[in-house]
């Protein structure tokens, strides 16, 4: 099983566990842990969701492997693939989502933090969106909100060069609530989702609808043109250098390009 589930004290929560594969994201995986955010917005017992990893890593990214294998295609078909389904079921979740990010988190391991409400990361953790260095581009609509919390400059260091950030620039640049030691971190986001066993629910989802109702269309709209031209540069001749290069450990040549 590389996707855990259980519901405790009002907690829904949702732990990546592959961890011989460094929690790398398979399509069957983005589809169970669509079904879990679907099951916790329907279930009036759950008041919060808490996604989390393993010790020393939050997610790696996709499984480039399986990625290339089953990748969604252009169009209405890439929207309805398991990948987009996972990104909407996390945008509309009306319950406060927790994150506990307990080691690296790259590319959507990353990306997904922009969309959930708390986010505490392991002293020891490593951010990166290295979208750019693989011939792709920036997804989960992180070409719009990544701008918008940290301005132009440090979104195109973060964005265009991927390199990777420490848990004090992710707090710094509003990626992350805090930072706290790597074996504190679960129990805290637990407890923090916990509090909202004592909040009134309904009031709790109607604020949250407020705070992002305003931009609601506007990241998935961004999801869906990120999501067009990921999908078409996928097949480009850049990201099949880029991939090649992964799977034969050694450096990209984009020279020729």
């Amino acid at each position: 099983m590389t996707i855990r589930t259980a519901t405790i004290n009002g907690v829904a929560t949702i732990e990546i566990a592959r961890p011989e594969k460094k929690n790398a994201l398979t399509v069957a995986m983005y589809q169970a842990m669509t079904d879990a955010l679907v099951a916790a917005r329907e279930d009036a017992a759950v008041r919060a969701v808490l996604i989390t990893g393993q010790p020393g890593v939050f997610t790696s990214g996709n499984d480039i492997q399986d990625f290339m294998t089953r990748a969604p295609g252009q169009g209405a078909d890439a929207m309805d693939s398991p990948v987009f389904r996972f990104m909407r079921a996390l945008l509309e979740c009306d319950k406060p989502v927790v994150a506990a990010v307990t080691g690296a988190a790259i590319g959507i391991g990353t990306t997904m933090l922009l969309h959930c409400d708390f986010v505490f990361v392991s002293d020891e953790a490593r951010l990166a969106m290295p979208f750019v260095a693989l011939g792709l581009v920036p997804e989960f609509a992180s070409s719009l909100v990544v701008p918008q919390l940290m301005g132009h400059r440090r979104a195109a260091e973060k964005l265009l060069t991927g390199d990777p950030f420490t848990p004090a620039q992710a707090v710094e640049c509003g990626i992350a609530s805090a930072v706290l030691p790597a074996g504190e971190v679960v129990n805290h986001a637990r407890r923090v989702a916990e509090r909202f066993n004592q909040l009134p629910p309904g009031a709790v989802r109607e604020a949250k609808q407020l705070m992002r109702g305003p931009q609601h269309e506007l990241i998935l709209q961004t999801i869906r043109s990120e999501g067009e031209i990921f999908a078409r540069r996928l097949r480009s001749p850049e990201a099949m250098e880029a991939f090649q290069a992964f799977f034969q450990k050694r450096q990209p040549d984009f020279s020729k390009f």
